[in-house]
């Protein structure tokens, strides 16, 4: 069999190395594919997120039976329906489906619809509006409509910081058309946990529970990234356990498919927990990343066979089994991310720790010249590694991270810190 991996990451090289395990692939191809992702799949440059016609010659000139999309943009822009319809096998939801992640505003009114908790909202299309609504009520969270690279959620202190930010959105224009409107919510307070599913539109296969953290600086601090870090496991009892399947998950994928949306894929579901009691922070319709990272290792089913039950609508003969240990994934960043950051920065240390054992430097900003690793992007890197429990997993994890080093990296150093200080 031969595997087509779509998006060039961290989390497709996890991807591709989860799926490299399995002996019945003949050959992993990846678009775009990045150094790390070299080593084990063969990578192709070529336009993914908007213009699908490459990828189905790609697919039909080397033979690819199996196609798996990781990141969200070509998912809200119809790739699974665009390579379906040229005959290609592919994992992930339907653009109908995706919308639940590409549009913010279709989110908040659909959870309001299901009666699926979140935080109070209202959206605008002007900023004049928006402004006098903050003046009067406060600042509250920004977040605009479209896609903005795990970017486009503020949370303003002051009134003041909130009208610029808002400006800054609809009159500036920093987020493109994806600004055009904007949510403004109540902000949520209490324990963030990532709860991840994968669903043939019938059955239902929770993932490990994770963690991931978005904010740049230590303690949760400073402007929201793509993630910084991630940890698995992250604590969730029964009760809140089955609070989460019913009042969300399950309720989702109902009011989906009544919408005429059926969901097929990985429904991930960004909650605030408080007092017990879950509310949806967001909904993404992909693997989430850094969460990838951190969950894989501890997965012991073939991948392969578990994505392919789901697309098939037989989920239910499988069963996930997860090894007892816990991963810590910490992300070292170029300098200035998100912001403005420089590439081509030379990184030292980081192909020794492909021999480690229990640890994985998963790829994402990373390129080859000169027959040296170089960086290529905000997120560089994202090192995971294993242990017999937490704090274990996040020696192991940092005792990695000393190893490897480019101009300007940056790293957050408090990741599973909610894990090891519950308080």
């Amino acid at each position: 069999m031969k595997v087509l991996v779509i998006g060039g990451g961290g989390r497709e090289h996890a991807l591709c190395w989860k799926l490299s395990q399995n002996p019945r692939i003949e050959r992993i191809y990846a678009v775009p594919g990045n150094a790390g992702i070299s080593e084990i799949a063969e990578c192709k440059k070529i336009e993914y997120e908007k213009d699908f016609s490459s990828l189905a010659r790609l697919a039909a000139e080397e033979g690819i039976d199996f196609a798996v999309v990781g990141p969200e943009v070509p998912l809200v822009n119809g790739i699974v329906d665009y390579l379906q319809k040229k005959g290609l096998a592919v994992f992930g939801p339907s653009k109908r489906a995706a919308l639940l992640e590409g549009s913010k505003v279709f989110a908040k009114r659909f959870m309001k619809k299901y009666g699926i908790p979140t935080a109070d909202f209202r959206v605008f299309s002007h900023s004049d509006k928006a402004i006098a609504y903050i003046k009067k009520e406060g600042p509250k969270v920004i977040k605009v409509d479209g896609l903005a690279a795990g970017k486009g959620a503020l949370l303003p202190n002051t009134k003041e910081e909130a009208v610029e930010a808002i400006k800054s959105i609809m009159e500036k224009k920093v987020f493109g058309e994806a600004g055009k409107r904007i949510v403004l919510e109540d902000r949520l307070r209490g324990r963030e946990i990532s709860f991840i599913v994968i669903t043939d539109g019938e059955t239902i296969r929770p993932l490990a529970s994770t963690q991931d953290h978005k904010p740049l600086y230590e303690g949760d601090k400073g402007p929201n990234t793509g993630g910084m870090g991630a940890y698995s496991p992250a604590f969730v009892s029964p009760s809140l356990y089955k609070r989460i399947m019913k009042r969300i998950i399950i309720s989702t994928l109902k009011g989906m498919k009544k919408e005429g949306r059926e969901f097929r894929g990985i429904l991930y579901a960004g909650l605030m927990i408080e007092g017990g009691e879950p509310k949806v922070l967001e909904f993404n319709v992909r693997f989430g990343d850094p969460e990838t990272q951190a969950i894989l290792p501890r997965l012991k089913n073939d991948l392969l066979e578990v994505l392919l039950a789901a697309r098939e609508g037989n989920l239910h003969k499988i069963n996930l089994e997860w090894r007892s240990q816990a991963a810590v994934c910490v992300v070292l960043a170029s300098g200035g991310y998100p912001h403005l950051y420089q590439k081509g920065k030379s990184i030292k240390g980081l192909e020794r720790l492909f021999r480690l054992r229990n640890v994985f430097p998963f790829c994402a900003g990373v390129k080859r010249e000169n027959q040296s690793l170089v960086t290529d992007g905000g997120r560089v890197v994202g090192i995971t590694a294993l242990g017999k429990n937490i704090p274990e997993a996040v020696r192991q994890t940092y005792r990695a991270v000393d190893k490897v080093h480019f101009e300007g990296m940056y790293y957050r150093r408090d990741i599973a810190y909610k894990a090891l200080n519950p308080s």
